[in-house]
Order: C-alpha cells, then sequence, then structure tokens
C-alpha cells in the first residue's frame, strides 16, 4: 500500500459531498478489478470533484485497483495540475477524461477500460447486437477511432466530441469508455458494454449463422430498457458484496 493512503479520519478533510464521491470511485476501482476489467496499473477511472468546477480525482498512477481507497484519490484541475495528493498522474488518463468533465455536464464519472474479455471487440468496425443485453445499448456506442497513446492533448476534446450525447464508447483498436451521473450508471454501462461485445466475440467464433432479428425490435428492447435505469438497481447490491469482503475502499 502506498504511504498516501490516509485512514477514516481523512473524511473530515472534505465536503461531506467529495468524500461520498471518493467512496464511490474507490469502489468503482475495486470492482473493476472483481469483474477482470482492469490493467495492472494502466486503466482509470475519474469522478468530477462535486462542487469543484472541471476539478475531477482519479487513481494515484502506480496503485494497483486493489489499493485504492477514497483517501489516496488524487484531485487535478484542467491543467493537469494536483491539488491534493502526490503528484503522480497518468497522462493518457488526464487526456482521455479532461475533455469529457470539461464538456459533458453529465457525465460525473468516466470509466476506461481495456477489458481482456471483449479487448478485440475493439478491433471490429461495428458492434453487432446479438443478445437481449446488448439491446439497452442500441444505437447508443459511440466511436472513436485510434490515434496511437493518448498522449496528445488535442485528442481530448475529439473524444468528448465522437462521444456526443451518448454514455458508451468504444475507442477503435484501443479500448472501451462508459460515463455516467453516477457511479452505479457509469459502472453498469461498462459492464453491459463489455458484455455485448463479448458475447458477440463468442457467437461469431462459433461461424454459425447468426440470428439478428430486426431493428425495429432492437429498438423497441432499447426503449423498454429505459425502465430500469443502468445502476439504480444493481449498484446498491454490488456495494453490499464489496463491503461483505474488504470494506478497505472506504477509508
Amino acid at each position: 500500500m502506498a504511504e498516501f493512503t490516509g485512514a477514516a479520519s481523512s473524511a473530515a478533510r472534505y465536503t461531506k459531498e467529495e468524500w461520498q464521491v471518493r467512496v464511490d470511485l474507490a469502489a468503482m476501482h475495486r470492482m473493476a478489478h472483481e469483474y477482470g476489467y482492469d490493467d495492472i496499473v494502466w486503466n482509470h477511472i475519474t469522478a468530477r470533484v462535486p462542487g469543484g468546477g472541471h476539478n475531477f480525482l482519479m487513481n494515484h498512477f502506480g496503485l494497483h485497483n486493489t489499493e485504492i481507497t477514497a483517501s489516496n484519490l488524487i484531485k487535478i484541475d484542467q491543467e493537469g495540475n494536483v491539488l491534493d495528493g502526490p503528484p503522480d498522474v497518468n497522462t493518457a488518463g488526464f487526456v482521455i477524461h479532461k475533455g469529457i468533465h470539461n464538456s459533458i455536464p453529465n457525465a460525473k464519472f468516466v470509466f476506461h477500460s481495456h477489458a481482456p474479455a471483449a479487448l478485440a471487440a475493439t478491433a471490429i468496425e461495428e458492434v453487432i447486437h446479438l443478445v437481449q443485453d446488448s439491446s439497452m445499448l442500441y444505437g447508443k456506442i459511440s466511436y472513436h477511432d485510434w490515434e496511437g497513446l493518448s498522449v496528445d492533448l488535442d485528442e481530448s476534446q475529439r473524444l468528448a466530441d465522437n462521444l456526443g450525447n451518448n454514455k458508451c464508447m468504444i475507442m477503435r483498436n484501443h479500448g472501451f469508455l462508459t460515463v455516467g451521473e453516477t457511479a452505479g450508471e457509469c459502472f453498469i454501462n461498462m459492464y453491459y458494454l463489455v458484455r455485448a461485445c463479448q458475447t458477440m466475440l463468442q457467437a461469431c467464433a462459433t461461424g454459425l449463422p447468426l440470428v439478428k432479428t430486426s431493428p425495429a425490435l432492437w429498438e423497441k428492447a432499447s426503449q423498454q430498457y429505459e425502465s430500469f435505469p443502468a445502476g439504480k438497481y444493481e449498484w446498491p447490491a454490488m456495494l453490499r458484496l464489496l463491503d461483505k469482503k474488504d470494506p478497505s475502499y472506504r477509508y
């Protein structure tokens, strides 16, 4: 565990609203590991600081997801300056998240992953919807073409522009990105994006004829899913399981 870990008393340093966001963001990192969405120390999840303009929280670069807690997250401004915590910022993480936090008000949480189970799908031109679960994302997935390592600040705004009003994006030849107004929405969007890609890869790998169904039916199912907001029911249950296993993320 890194030195900058703090303890439960660290909560007193922040507003109640910011501390809750820190707890949720730390939980997202732990669950990303549980679900196999992390990549040693290379992926990143961020959250806009409540009342902090465009400032956002992200992980201390070099920590494994299982080491991340509410108190050892770092706070940076829109220029990449560290406002709170050690000066260890993942450059690609800053570039990928900056433009989205700056440009999209409802993108309070941003999750970027190289989820191994479906990474091959980023090399396919477009997601093919094949199972009911993926219908919630029908017509709601954006795409961003690979530009090499995400260290060019100019790419930041292009990422935000390509995401647009959607909450899921496939970064071609690279990885996945989801956003949400809550931690639960952001995480569950990633869950279903990865699952849609994984089932597509599995079905295509059989070499058997695919039942693609009509666009009208996919659209109908997509609208039906709007009655079940992403994360509303799943997130509390996931937190309960995480608390039983290891509640240290809260400190």
